[in-house]
């Protein structure tokens, strides 16, 4: 199992990545993953992916999309993967807004692996060199009643980590006074006009 982060800035891809070795029946693949409170998931472009390129993947709970990071509280994401052979998918993870610092700078969000889940219809045994132990999850992203998944352990997959620019507090009243003038100046500049001009 692999995992990486793509793209840049605020708005990322979560790349999940599971091979395994060819098998005589169907294994389902899940993976169930505890995000920081630091990023989160749309779940309005979950849904519009899930019709549009059939990603499979549910929320535990209905997220603030709003909300900056230190309001905000971790989640889990249960990613379902579909055959062909590597089983992959691309989720996209979003960054929150920190709450601004005296210095500013960098915060530095770490993503943690998920855990991996396996289900077959017609496995009765497993074999004992695997480190595992069942654990219930939901069945499908459609049926969400709980089946038995085999958890597999000792898995080497290392974190992945995104930064993200923290705002510097003591920038709060010369940038607010800026603001202020520039509003007021183009108020001006817009009021003279429609004298000038006449129109009302």
């Amino acid at each position: 199992m692999s995992m990486k982060l793509t793209k840049q800035g605020f708005h990322r891809d979560l790349v999940y990545e599971v091979r395994h070795e060819p098998t005589s029946h169907p294994v389902k693949t899940l993976l169930l993953h505890r995000l920081p409170n630091g990023v989160y998931m749309d779940q309005y472009q979950l849904a519009d992916l899930r019709e549009e390129m059939g990603l499979q993947v549910l929320l535990d709970s209905a997220l603030d999309l709003e909300a900056p990071a230190h309001v905000s509280s971790a989640f889990s994401a249960l990613v379902f993967l579909s055959p062909p052979e590597p089983l992959q998918a691309a989720v996209p993870v979003h960054g929150r807004y920190h709450k601004a610092s005296s210095s500013g700078g960098w915060e530095r969000v770490v993503i943690e692996p998920p855990r991996l889940l396996l289900r077959s219809e017609h496995c009765d045994t497993v074999n004992p060199g695997i480190p595992h132990r069942v654990v219930d999850a939901p069945c499908t992203v459609q049926n969400q009643t709980l089946c038995s998944w085999l958890e597999v352990h000792g898995l080497q997959v290392p974190s992945v980590s995104v930064k993200l620019p923290v705002g510097d507090s003591s920038l709060i009243i010369p940038v607010c006074a800026v603001t202020t003038l520039v509003s007021l100046l183009c108020s001006a500049f817009l009021f003279r006009a429609v004298w000038k001009h006449g129109i009302f």
